[in-house]
């Protein structure tokens, strides 16, 4: 018997497998509104058999977003752009949902292919935030955000919520990981505050957690509520697996469904051992030690391998990045491999072994 095509519910969605797409950035919205590049690259995910599709970070206000090129739930115009996505991903029956964000002091750089990093203000650039005014190595000196920032950006999340009920998401995600706004909050190598913001765990995860509540009470009760975070920053002194463990109940006590987890992100130069599922035993942690539901990700790619995970009770559900952008129909093959009948896009059923 497999497991990782068995259903899993989620307050009131249910998704058809644990196969899940992991927001991947496309550096190709235009003043923060997607196009036809995104109906392609996240409708091919829908026909593949996705238990559930999470597009790529989206910035809950214009300087939150990680490039010029980057997708925003600011406004209605990009609101009607992604209900256009919506709609179709759930003609074909899959789930969808978003990762809201604010990129922090990593923010405001040029799309990929530019010849510099950071964009100027002629090219719509901006000057970045962060908890403290410390720069990530490459990028410039972020300004400090002060309370009434930190308030409004707790406000903002909310808003970017109820927009993207609107716009038709089953989900939301919030972006705490990788060396964004919120992780650099909570981790103690870049937050220097000495306010109820920095210090001491309760402070550095004040700001995450206020998120939290916000996005929670800004959706409906039967919405699903993910948080991405970074189990470690994989560097001494930083954030680390232990805390993770703490946090877990915390968020879910909050209202979280389901934690994804990541790693990394906040120190240019940590030392990962990288290999295959080698986040795997994070979220196994924060399943089993932290009691929180979880998804993995990081270079999952063999159907066997995702199969292991799941029936051994590691993670809850697969996060993929990389493969699907290879394979956007991966589940299909997956289901082939392992066994599994599953319904194939009534166009594709000749491809079918």
């Amino acid at each position: 018997m497999t497991h990782l095509f068995d259903p899993i519910s989620l307050r009131g969605l249910t998704f058809a497998n644990r196969v899940w797409v992991s927001p991947m950035c496309q550096y190709s919205a235009n003043d923060g509104v997607i196009g036809d590049w995104h109906m392609a690259h996240l409708g091919a995910f829908a026909t593949g058999g996705a238990g559930l599709i999470v597009a790529e970070a989206t910035g809950v206000v214009p300087e939150g977003r990680i490039s010029i090129g980057c997708p925003g739930l600011y406004n209605d115009t990009q609101l009607q752009a992604w209900k256009r996505i919506t709609d179709f991903v759930h003609t074909q029956g899959v789930k969808i949902g978003v990762q809201l964000a604010h990129a922090g002091r990593k923010a405001g750089t040029t799309r990929p292919g530019s010849d510099h990093h950071m964009a100027t203000p002629e090219e719509g650039g901006w000057q970045a935030v962060a908890p403290s005014p410390i720069a990530f190595p490459g990028y410039p000196e972020p300004r400090e955000l002060s309370i009434d920032d930190i308030k409004a950006l707790v406000k903002s999340f909310g808003t970017a919520a109820r927009r993207a009920v609107e716009a038709g998401f089953d989900l939301v995600e919030i972006h705490a990981a990788h060396g964004y706004l919120i992780h650099e909050f909570y981790s103690p190598l870049s937050n220097m505050r000495s306010d109820e913001y920095g210090g001491s765990f309760e402070n550095r995860t004040r700001f995450l957690k206020e998120v939290v509540s916000e996005v929670r009470s800004a959706i409906p009760e039967a919405m699903p509520l993910f948080v991405r975070i970074s189990a470690s920053d994989w560097s001494e002194g930083g954030w680390s697996e232990g805390e993770s463990i703490l946090l877990a109940p915390e968020l879910t006590a909050l209202g979280v469904d389901l934690i994804d987890v990541s790693s990394g992100g906040n120190v240019s130069k940590a030392k990962i051992t990288v290999g295959p599922g080698y986040q795997v035993h994070f979220a196994d942690s924060i399943r089993n030690a932290g009691g929180a539901v979880t998804s993995t990700v990081g270079l999952i790619t063999d159907p066997l391998q995702a199969e292991e995970i799941i029936s051994t009770g590691k993670a809850d559900a697969i996060m993929m990045g990389r493969e699907f952008l290879r394979n956007p129909r991966w589940p299909l093959h997956a289901a082939a491999v392992l066994g599994q009948e599953v319904k194939w896009p009534i166009q594709l059923e000749r491809a079918k072994l």
